[in-house]
C-alpha cells in the first residue's frame, strides 16, 4: 500500500514538474485558446442555470440595447447545441441508410418527409411533450426550442453524408478490403474523410437554416397560450410586431456582428481545416486562410493535456496496467492500441439485427401517430381535404418556381468560388452573412417595398422562399467544386477545353451529385419557408396568400389541430410523389452519369 501511494505521489508530481516547465513557454495562443474554453464553460453554466429556472411562459422581452448581448449569447448556445445534435443525427442516419439497403428504401423517403414537414408542423408535439416532462422550470421550452432549430438544421447535412457514402470511389473502398480494414477504420479513415467537406458546407446552411427560424423557435404561439423564451429571435418577433424599426436595426446589427464572428472562430477555420480530406495531393496546395485556425495549431496546451495524461495514467496501452514494460518486452510493445472495434464480420452480422429493431420502433411509433391523426381528422369534411389540396398545389408551383431561379445564379457561382479558394477567402464572409442571416428579420422591409411597387404576396411569397432556399444550392454546388480534382481540372486545361465544352464534360458531371443534394435541400427549404412566406404578421396587420404554408400557420395560431396535421400529411404526400418520380430519378443520374450519354 505505501509503495503504491509513493509511485502515486511522484506521478503527481512528476505531471506538476512538467505542467510548470511546459507553462513558462506557453504562448499568447494558449491563453487566447483557454481564455475562450473558459468563457465557453461559463456561458454554458448560465444557460444551464436558466433552464433549471423556475418557468416563466410568455417571457417579457426587454427591447432596450442593453438587452441585447445576454439575448444573442442565448440564441448562439441554442443554435450550436441544436447542431451538435444535428451533427450526430446526420452521421447515424446517413450511415444507416447507406449501409442497409432495406432500411434504405424507409430512411430516404422518409427524410424527404422530415426536411419538409415545417417547424410548425413540430410544435404542438414537441410543446406537449417537453411542457410534460418538466412542467416546473424552464427546461422544457428550452428543449422544445433547440428541438425545433434541430429540425431546420439537420435534414440536409444526413442527405450529404448518405450521398457522400453512395458516391464513395469504388477503387478507395477496394483500397479499404485489400488492407483489411474493420468497420470501425473504413468509417474513421475513409467514410467520414471523404465526408468531411460536403459536411462542413452543409453544416455552415444548416445553421443558416436554423437562423431561418430562429423568430418562430424562440416566439411560438400555440391557440391563446404564448410560449416565448428570451433570445434574439423573440427579441425581433416582439420589435416586428410593435413596428418598432430602432429596435429592429439593433437585432438586425447584432445578428450579423454574431454571424461575423461565427465565419471566424468556427466556418472558416473548418473550411480551411476540411482541404487536407480532398481526394488528391495537389488540391490543397491553395486551401485558403484562417487566422483563428493558425492561433489554434500554434497553442500548445493540447500537447500539455495530452503529455500530462500520459505522465500521470503511464498506463500500457494494451494491458491497462500500471507496470511499466522493460528490455525485450519495451521493445516488442504495440504502437497503437488494440481495436477494441467489432470485426467486420461481425458488425455485418449485427447491423441488420439492429436496423430491424429500430425500424420496427419507427413503424410503432408512426401506426401510434398515425391512429391519433386519423381519430382528430374526423372533423374534417371532403371539401375541406380539397381545400387543402389544392392549397398544396398553389404552394408546390411557388416551391419550383424558386428553385429554379437559385439554380440559375447559385450552379455558376458556386463554381466559381469552390474552384477558387482566393475567391472565397474575399467573397466568404459577405456570403457566409447573407447565408446566415434569418431571412424573416427581413420580411417585414420587404412585404413594405412589395406593397410599395403593387406587387401581390402570391408572386412576392417566391421571393421571399429564395431569400433562405438558393444558399442550399449554393454551399452545395461549392462543396462539389471544392472536391473536384487539381488532376482532372488541370487535364481539361491540358485538352483546351474551356466554356461550354468543360461546363458540360467536367464541371457538371462532377457537382451534379451535389447539385442534387442542393435541390433536395433547397426545394424542402422552400416548404418549410412557406410558413412564413405566405403568412406575414407586420404592425398588428397580417398578410397572406393562398397555400399550404398560410394555413399551416393559420392553424397553428388558432390551435386547429386537425387543420393542421392535414395539411402536413397534404406536404408530405406531396413530397413523397416528387422524391419517387424526380429526385431519386436524378440521384440515378448523379450516380450513373447517364448525362454523358446525352
Amino acid at each position: 500500500m505505501a509503495e503504491t501511494m509513493m509511485l502515486r505521489a511522484r506521478r503527481a508530481w512528476g505531471g506538476a514538474a512538467i505542467f510548470f516547465q511546459w507553462s513558462r513557454r506557453l504562448r499568447a495562443a494558449d491563453f487566447l485558446v483557454l481564455l475562450g474554453l473558459a468563457g465557453l464553460l461559463a456561458a454554458l453554466f448560465q444557460f444551464a442555470r436558466h433552464m433549471n429556472a423556475p418557468v416563466r411562459p410568455a417571457a417579457a422581452i426587454d427591447l432596450s440595447a442593453a438587452a441585447i448581448p445576454a439575448y444573442a449569447l442565448l440564441s448562439l448556445l441554442r443554435g450550436l447545441i441544436a447542431f451538435a445534435i444535428s451533427l450526430g443525427f446526420a452521421v447515424v442516419y446517413g450511415y444507416w441508410a447507406a449501409k442497409d439497403a432495406r432500411a434504405e428504401r424507409v430512411l430516404i423517403p422518409l427524410l424527404d418527409i422530415l426536411q419538409s414537414v415545417p417547424v410548425l408542423g413540430f410544435m404542438p408535439g414537441l410543446l406537449l411533450v417537453f411542457l410534460a416532462l418538466f412542467p416546473s422550470s424552464n427546461a422544457g421550452l428550452e428543449l422544445a426550442s433547440i428541438v425545433m432549430i434541430f429540425t431546420a438544421q439537420a435534414w440536409n447535412m444526413a442527405f450529404s453524408f448518405y450521398q457522400s457514402l453512395k458516391s464513395l470511389k469504388p477503387d478507395l473502398v477496394e483500397a479499404a478490403s485489400v488492407f483489411s480494414f474493420n468497420s470501425w477504420e473504413r468509417f474513421r479513415c475513409l467514410e467520414l474523410p471523404s465526408a468531411a467537406i460536403g459536411l462542413v458546407w452543409n453544416g455552415m446552411i444548416s445553421m443558416a437554416g436554423g437562423w431561418f427560424f430562429l423568430m418562430i423557435s424562440e416566439s411560438f404561439v400555440l391557440g391563446r397560450r404564448d410560449f416565448s423564451l428570451p433570445g434574439l429571435g423573440s427579441y425581433m418577433s416582439r420589435a416586428a410586431a410593435d413596428g418598432n424599426a430602432r429596435a429592429m436595426a439593433l437585432a438586425i446589427a447584432a445578428m450579423m456582428l454574431m454571424i461575423v464572428l461565427l465565419d471566424q472562430v468556427l466556418w472558416r477555420p473548418l473550411a480551411v481545416w476540411s482541404q487536407k480530406f480532398r481526394l488528391d495531393e495537389s488540391g490543397s496546395e491553395d486551401a485558403g486562410s484562417s487566422w483563428f485556425l493558425g492561433v489554434v495549431r500554434r497553442a500548445r496546451v493540447y500537447a500539455l493535456a495530452a503529455l500530462l495524461i500520459r505522465k500521470i495514467a503511464n498506463r500500457h496501452p494494451e494491458t491497462g496496467t500500471g507496470e511499466r514494460k522493460t528490455g525485450h518486452e519495451k521493445e516488442r510493445a504495440p504502437a497503437f492500441p488494440v481495436s477494441r472495434f467489432p470485426s467486420s464480420q461481425a458488425f455485418a452480422r449485427l447491423l441488420p439485427v439492429v436496423s430491424g429493431a429500430a425500424l420496427l420502433l419507427l413503424a410503432a411509433a408512426a401506426g401510434l401517430g398515425a391512429v391519433r391523426v386519423l381519430y382528430a381528422w374526423r372533423a374534417l369534411s371532403p371539401e375541406r381535404w380539397l381545400s387543402i389540396g389544392g392549397a398544396g398545389a398553389a404552394t408546390l408551383a411557388r416551391v419550383l418556381v424558386s428553385t429554379a431561379l437559385g439554380t440559375l445564379w447559385a450552379l455558376p457561382a458556386g463554381l466559381a468560388i469552390g474552384l477558387s479558394p482566393r475567391l472565397w477567402t474575399a467573397l466568404g464572409p459577405a456570403i457566409q452573412m447573407l447565408a446566415s442571416f434569418p431571412a424573416p428579420m427581413l420580411f417585414p422591409a420587404a412585404i413594405a417595398a412589395m406593397r410599395a411597387a403593387g406587387v401581390p404576396l402570391s408572386a412576392g411569397s417566391i421571393v421571399l422562399m429564395l431569400l433562405g432556399t438558393q444558399w442550399y444550392i449554393l454551399f452545395n454546388v461549392v462543396a462539389g467544386a471544392a472536391a473536384i480534382p487539381a488532376d482532372l481540372l488541370e487535364a481539361s486545361r491540358s485538352y483546351g477545353l474551356k466554356g461550354w465544352e468543360r461546363f458540360k464534360n467536367v464541371l457538371l458531371p462532377a457537382v451534379f451529385p451535389y447539385l442534387v443534394t442542393g435541390w433536395v435541400t433547397a426545394a424542402g427549404g422552400a416548404w418549410n419557408a412557406s410558413i412564413v412566406s405566405e403568412f406575414v404578421t407586420f404592425k398588428s396587420q397580417v398578410f397572406s396568400t393562398w397555400g399550404l404554408g398560410s394555413l399551416i400557420s393559420e392553424a397553428a395560431e388558432r390551435s386547429d389541430i386537425p387543420t393542421l396535421t392535414a395539411a402536413v400529411v397534404v406536404m408530405s404526400a406531396i413530397v413523397m410523389v416528387f422524391n419517387r418520380f424526380v429526385w431519386r430519378r436524378l440521384y440515378a443520374v448523379a450516380r450513373e452519369g447517364l448525362w454523358m450519354t446525352a
